[in-house]
């Protein structure tokens, strides 16, 4: 058998409405407890299910949390308003941007399994941050190809450096993001880097 036409293995799905309960009671122990201490048992005890239903779906409580993550969280398209500021703005102040509490919050329960787990940030880096990552990186390219990026400017430095800000000042400082705090990195730090000229 060549391997295109190997079978592709699926995991079974959970019937009806029942995967999006055990997906939501996830999300609730991730929030109370974060992800270094959340169990399998932990979470088929808050959606009164079995364990043997939950490892029927996922093998483990990396496939489990990150299939919870994504239940929630959808990755807009880039805006593209015709002004670098503008798509930032909505980018990032919208639904599952840097003011969206719920996904600060899901973000701040992950943020140490991220340097202790190896197989979950692997799979958090590619499944979660990697979309919202390659939004990031398509408004700066249109921009770029607007003239609006100054010759020289290395995309992808630039590209993350409002997130890394911003998450910067949140954990490191207290300071909890809002429009504010985000145009304010976008006006002071993000355009002047971005139109610098040599």
């Amino acid at each position: 058998m060549t391997p295109s036409s190997e079978p592709v293995l699926t995991r079974p799905r959970v019937e009806g409405d029942r995967e999006q309960e055990i997906l939501d009671a996830t999300l609730e122990v991730l929030g109370d407890v974060g992800y270094d201490r959340l169990t399998m048992d932990a979470v088929a005890t808050r959606a009164k299910a079995s364990k043997a239903t939950l490892y029927r779906r996922w093998n483990g409580k990396v496939a489990l949390v990150i299939d919870a993550l994504l239940s929630v969280k959808s990755t807009p398209a880039a805006p593209d308003t015709g002004s670098l500021r503008e798509d930032l703005i909505q980018s990032f102040c919208g639904m599952g941007g840097l003011t969206d509490e719920q996904s600060v919050g899901t973000f701040a329960a992950v943020i140490t399994a991220i340097s202790r787990d190896a197989e979950f940030a692997e799979a958090f880096r590619r499944e979660v941050i990697g979309p919202k990552a390659r939004v990031a990186q398509e408004i700066f390219e249109r921009a770029d190809a607007r003239g609006e990026i100054a010759p020289g400017v290395d995309l992808s430095l630039l590209a993350p450096a409002l997130a890394g800000i911003v998450l910067h000042r949140m954990y490191l400082i207290g300071e909890l993001p809002d429009q504010d705090l985000i145009t304010r990195v976008i006006d002071q730090i993000i355009l002047p880097a971005a139109t610098r000229r040599p």
